[in-house]
C-alpha cells in the first residue's frame, strides 16, 4: 500500500531559565515541543494517533526518552526508537516517512532536545540539576556501523570535533588557492551574514549581529579554539532547545481535517552512511556522500539545484557549510541558512536538523502563501563530516511518491580508504592541519600527511616556532619529517 507522507505540524521551543527549580529538563522540553506541534497542526487529536516516536541521542541520561514522551502525550503503546550518536538526524525523518509511505504506520513523531544551558547554570550555582531516571530500554535502537575516529588521530591529540573540522578547513583553503588571511576574512563574512539571519529568527538562541572582527579574531571571550576557528565559528551547544515534527499519511491528515496550508511534503530523504575516518579520506576537503546524495535527491524530484528556494546547510563548523556549498555549487552571495546557523541559532548536540526543519517548514509556508509553491533543502551531518544527508521539502503536493534513498554503496565504491599508520619515520607531505589552543595559548599543531608510498600519518608538534609557522603560513603541500607521531618542518 503506497501512501503519501506529509508534515502536519511542527514546533521548536526553548527556555532561558536560570532558576533551576523552575527550569524544565530536556524530556519535558521535548513533550512541550510535541504538544506545540499538535497545536500547529490545528488538531491536537493527532497526538493520539502517533504510532512511532523517534529521539536522537543527546547529552542527557535517559535510556528511552521516547517512552517518557509517549506516556506524557497519551500513547504509551507507541513504538519507541533511540538513535545513538553516529546516526544521521535525517535518517529518523526518512525512516518515519518511508514507513508511512509503505503503509506500515499512519503517524510518527520525531522529537529531540537538550537542556545543557540548565546543566551549565546548575554547575555555576552549585545546585542539583535533577533528571528523570530510567531503567527501561527502547523498543528499537539505531546504531552506527563503525567508529568515528581512529586511534592514531586520538594519539596525535584530536579529541574534539573542532580539531577535525579545522583540518578540513585548511584543506578547503588550499584547494581553493586562497591565502590564510583572505580565507579567514571570507569565512568570517559568511558567519556575519548568518548572524544577520539569526537576528530575524525568533527561535535563535543568539540574535545579535556580529562584525567581521568579532568572528575572525580571538578577542575577549571569543577565544581561538583550533586555528582558524574561534568560538564564534563553533556550534553553541549550551542551549535549552527542543523540536518536534509530526508526520502522517495524507489519508490521516484528511480524516483529521489538517488544513492544506499547514501541509508540507517530504519529497525525498537521501543519505550516505559510508564511514571513513578523516585521515582515511583521499581528499580531506570533499565529502563524496554529499555529492552522490544530492544528485540522487535531485534525480528523484526532477528539480535543479538553482531552483531550490531555501537552503539550510549543516553548520557545526564553517568547513561543513563549505563542503555542502561546493556540492550544491552555491556561491558566497547566496544565503545558506534559514536559522542563522548552529553558532548563533543554537546547536543542541544531536537535534539541530529537527530545529532547522521546523524553521524551514515555517518559512516555506510563508512563501507558499505568496507564491504557488516553495521548496527547501536541509542537509545533515553525523560525526566528523562522516555521513551526509538531505531532506527536500515542498509546499506543493508531489506527483511522485516519497523516496528514502541510500547511496552508501555508490559512495563506498568511489571512496577507497587510505591506510593510516600507527607510527612512521621518514618524509611526508601535509594534506591538512590545525593548531589547538589551551585557553589563549597555542598548544599543539596537528597535521594529517601523506607518505611517499601513499599512506597516511597523523602527527603533532609542540615546538613554538613550528606553531607560529602553522598560524601564519600555508603549510598544506609542505614537506615534513616524521618520527613516530611527531613532525618537524623540512625547511
Amino acid at each position: 500500500m503506497n501512501q503519501l507522507p506529509l508534515l502536519a505540524g511542527c514546533a521548536a521551543v526553548q527556555q532561558r531559565e536560570t532558576d533551576i527549580a523552575s527550569s524544565r529538563e530536556a524530556v519535558a522540553l521535548m513533550v512541550d515541543a510535541a504538544r506545540a506541534a499538535a497545536t500547529d497542526a490545528g488538531n491536537e487529536a493527532i497526538l493520539q494517533r502517533v504510532q512511532r516516536i523517534y529521539v536522537p541521542k543527546g547529552m542527557w541520561g535517559y535510556s528511552d526518552p521516547a517512552r517518557l514522551v509517549a506516556e506524557a502525550i497519551g500513547v504509551p503503546s507507541a513504538t519507541t526508537v533511540l538513535a545513538e550518536i553516529g546516526i544521521l538526524q535525517q535518517t529518523l525523518i526518512g525512516d518515519a516517512c518511508g514507513r508511512i509511505a509503505r503503509g506500515e504506520i499512519d503517524c510518527a513523531l520525531v522529537v529531540g532536545g537538550e537542556a545543557k544551558f540548565r546543566a551549565l547554570q546548575a554547575s555555576i550555582q552549585q545546585v542539583p540539576c535533577p533528571e528523570t531516571a530510567q531503567l527501561v530500554a527502547p523498543d528499537e535502537t539505531m546504531l552506527p556501523d563503525a567508529e568515528l575516529w581512529l586511534e592514531p588521530e586520538t594519539q596525535a591529540g584530536l579529541l574534539m570535533p573542532v580539531g577535525f573540522y579545522a583540518i578540513i578547513e585548511s584543506a578547503l583553503r588550499y584547494a581553493r588557492g586562497e591565502s590564510v588571511s583572505a580565507h579567514r576574512d571570507r569565512i568570517a563574512r559568511r558567519y556575519v551574514r548568518m548572524s544577520e539571519v539569526a537576528a530575524e529568527n525568533p527561535q535563535a538562541w543568539k540574535r545579535d549581529v556580529l562584525a567581521v572582527e568579532q568572528v575572525r579574531d580571538a578577542v575577549g571571550k571569543n577565544r581561538m579554539l583550533a586555528f582558524p576557528y574561534t568560538k564564534a565559528h563553533n556550534s553553541e551547544w549550551n542551549v535549552d532547545q527542543a523540536a518536534a515534527l509530526l508526520l502522517c499519511s495524507e489519508k490521516l491528515a484528511d480524516e483529521l481535517g489538517i488544513a492544506a496550508a499547514q501541509r508540507v511534503y517530504p519529497l525525498v530523504s537521501s543519505e550516505s552512511n559510508h564511514m571513513l575516518c578523516l585521515s582515511q579520506r583521499a581528499q580531506l576537503h570533499r565529502a563524496p556522500g554529499a555529492e552522490f546524495a544530492l544528485q540522487a535527491a535531485l534525480d528523484h524530484t526532477g528539480l535543479a539545484r538553482e531552483s531550490l528556494d531555501l537552503l539550510e546547510l549543516y553548520s557545526c563548523f564553517p568547513s561543513a557549510v563549505q563542503v555542502f556549498a561546493d556540492a550544491l555549487g552555491v556561491e558566497d552571495a547566496r544565503d545558506i541558512t534559514v536559522t542563522g546557523g548552529m553558532a548563533q541559532a543554537g546547536g543542541p548536540l544531536n537535534n539541530y536538523v529537527l530545529q532547522a526543519t521546523v524553521r524551514m517548514v515555517q518559512l516555506l509556508r510563508e512563501r507558499s502563501s505568496q507564491t504557488a509553491a516553495a521548496t527547501g533543502l536541509v542537509s545533515s551531518v553525523s560525526g566528523m563530516l562522516t555521513k551526509q544527508a538531505y531532506g527536500l521539502w515542498s509546499t506543493q503536493r508531489p506527483s511522485q511518491g516519497f523516496a528514502f534513498l541510500d547511496v552508501t554503496e555508490q559512495v563506498q565504491a568511489h571512496s577507497p580508504a587510505k591506510t593510516v599508520l600507527d607510527t612512521y619515520q621518514g618524509p611526508a607531505t601535509i594534506a591538512g592541519y590545525t593548531v589547538l589552543y589551551q585557553g589563549d595559548v597555542a598548544s599543539r599543531g596537528i597535521a594529517i600527511a601523506d607518505t611517499p608510498a601513499g599512506e597516511r600519518v597523523v602527527v603533532c608538534s609542540e615546538d613554538a616556532a613550528t606553531l607560529q609557522r602553522m598560524l601564519g603560513d600555508e603549510l598544506c603541500g609542505c614537506a615534513i619529517r616524521v618520527d613516530g607521531n611527531r613532525f618537524t618542518l623540512a625547511g
